[in-house]
This record gives structure tokens, C-alpha cells and sequence, in this order.
């Protein structure tokens, strides 16, 4: 069932995605307040309400056809979507393009992602990348993907890692969601070739002696929560460092939380470099319980065991 609606919303998203044709558009911009942004609003509301898959995936169908509509305004790159608090829409700092993500739940404790990469253009005409979440068949997680074949994510912030003389790839922080058990966060590089979007690469450097990674996945007790955050102050990705209750549950992350020390990842020429142990104080950050499970909001965030 659930994956007769996947291949379903797959072939919408795309369908919106290449109806303009990448084509440029006329019409003038508008307010997405007006009208747009509260229909979008109340659909996003009706998908977390809904009481069973089927109609919370016919509502998300609905919201992706409304949203590329909106989307399709010129110069709706400058939209703000400012009262969509449960979908992420993030700039990155250099302004080339801004990420849509999102999630539906689904009836087992699971998640099924959705998103857009918007680029912004010279005539404010729309050019879109749908993301298509295809976590289901990743057999290896440091696989370098397209947006076909995304490990879908709801990011919350765009780190750039720039490289003097070359392309600027930029780093995703996500919350990933899993199971009725289990959380992941995410750090996704992001790069561009022949203006495609290309996901996974080499540049996350371990400890001595270990290959680099395209992507790192963190995976935690899903009533604790991870700190994942661009820290301006230290320069580099702070995270706290993940550790099992006790010897007997290494690998079993289910029993995984922070424990008390923190790790960084400093961006050193088009590099992320792994610092273990920096002295970091916790500072309080709306991103650091992003998230618990969202659908038990009576559950505080237990960042520490």
C-alpha cells in the first residue's frame, strides 16, 4: 500500500516539477499571503491530523500540487513562507538556491520525506528539483545519489564549505527520523555538477587512518535528543557525541544518547575536518531538539542518560 502511494506522489512531484518545463514565467509576483500561504498552511495542518495513511498521503499530494503552484509566481524564490512551521524551507547563505523538506508520518512509527531544491534565477522563473526519498533501498549510506535517489531529510540549516578556486559544495544538517525507536541526524553534502544537484561527497574526514565520508548518519534513542548545529563563535559543526549506556549495546542505537563531551567538524580547504573532544558549552538552541518524536509532544527532550 504504502509503496503504491510513494510511486504515486513520485510521479506528481516530477510531473509539477517539469510542468513549466524549467521554463521562464510571466506572471507578476505576488503575496503568498495571499491565499497561497493559508491554503498551504491548513493542508500542511490537515496532513499531522489525519488519521490514517491513506488520507494523510492524498492531503501531502494536495500540498504539493498547491505548493508548486505558488512556486510558480515570479520571483517566488523571495517568498518567506514565514507561517509553515512544520516545513522546512531554508536558504542557503549565498543565496543561489533554498531547500524545501518535510515528513509524513506514518502509521508504523516511520517517516516518508518529501522536499524541492529551488534555484534562483536571473528572471525570477522557476527552476525546480524535485527530492524523491528513496531511503528504502539505500544499501550503502556513503552512496553518491541524485535527487532521484535522495536520503530524505528535513534540513534545518546550509553550512557552505568553500575551497579557494573551486566549486563551493555545501554541508546539510537534517533531522532524519527512523522508527518507533530510533532517531538519525544527518550532515548531507551538497554539490552542483552541470547544474544538477548532486548528493554525497568526499569530504568528511574521520579519525586518523579512516576513509572519508560522503555523508555521516547519526543514530539515537528516539526520546533523546542531538545537538547538530553550525557553531559561528567555534567556526565548524558542533554535535554531541554519541556513546551506548554501557558496553553490551555498542551498535544497538536504541541505547545510544550523548555522553556529556562534544565533537566538532571544522570546514579546513573544501574539507570537513573531524575535532574530537572541543570545549563547548551547551548553549540553549531551538535546533538542538530538533527533533523529539513529533508526534508525542507530551514527551520532554532527554539529551543526556
Amino acid at each position: 500500500m504504502l509503496k503504491g502511494i510513494r510511486y504515486s506522489l513520485i510521479a506528481l512531484l516530477i510531473s509539477c516539477a517539469s510542468l513549466n518545463g524549467f521554463a521562464q514565467l510571466s506572471k507578476k509576483a505576488a503575496s503568498v499571503g495571499d491565499g497561497g500561504q493559508d491554503s498551504l498552511l491548513k493542508l500542511s495542518r490537515e496532513i499531522f491530523s489525519a488519521p490514517n495513511n491513506q488520507i494523510r498521503f492524498a492531503k501531502n499530494a494536495a500540498f504539493v500540487k498547491n505548493l508548486v503552484s505558488v512556486l510558480k509566481n515570479t520571483n517566488s524564490f523571495n517568498y518567506r513562507f514565514d507561517s509553515l512551521q512544520s516545513i522546512s524551507h531554508v536558504v542557503s547563505p549565498d543565496q543561489s538556491f533554498k531547500i524545501f523538506s518535510w515528513f509524513v508520518p506514518t502509521d508504523d512509527g516511520a517517516y516518508r520525506f518529501f522536499g524541492s531544491i529551488q534555484m534562483r534565477t536571473a528572471d525570477g522563473s522557476l527552476k525546480l528539483f524535485p527530492l524523491i526519498d528513496d531511503t528504502e533501498n539505500f544499501k550503502d549510506p556513503n552512496a553518491i545519489t541524485d535527487n532521484r535517489k535522495w536520503f530524505g531529510s528535513r534540513y534545518y540549516e546550509i553550512v557552505p564549505i568553500t575551497n579557494p578556486g573551486k566549486q563551493t559544495c555545501y554541508a546539510l544538517l537534517g533531522w532524519k527520523g527512523n522508527s518507533s525507536k530510533t532517531s538519525k541526524k544527518v550532515v548531507e553534502i551538497l554539490s552542483f555538477a552541470n547544474g544538477q544537484p548532486v548528493f554525497g561527497k568526499e569530504i568528511i574526514e574521520g579519525q586518523k587512518n579512516t576513509a572519508a565520508k560522503n555523508r555521516i548518519v547519526f543514530e539515537y534513542n528516539k526520546l533523546n535528543s542531538m545537538t547538530l548545529r553550525w557553531d559561528k563563535a567555534a567556526g565548524m559543526i558542533v554535535l554531541d557525541h554519541l556513546a551506548p549506556f554501557n558496553p553490551d549495546m555498542v551498535g544497538n542505537y536504541e541505547y545510544y544518547a550523548s555522553d556529556l563531551s562534544f565533537d566538532g567538524y571544522k570546514p579546513v580547504g573544501g574539507k570537513l575536518k573531524l575535532i574530537e573532544n572541543i570545549d563547548l558549552k551547551n548553549d540553549p538552541s531551538r535546533q538542538d531538539d530538533f527533533y523529539i518524536d513529533p508526534k508525542r509532544k507530551d514527551i520532554p527532550p532527554k539529551k543526556k542518560f
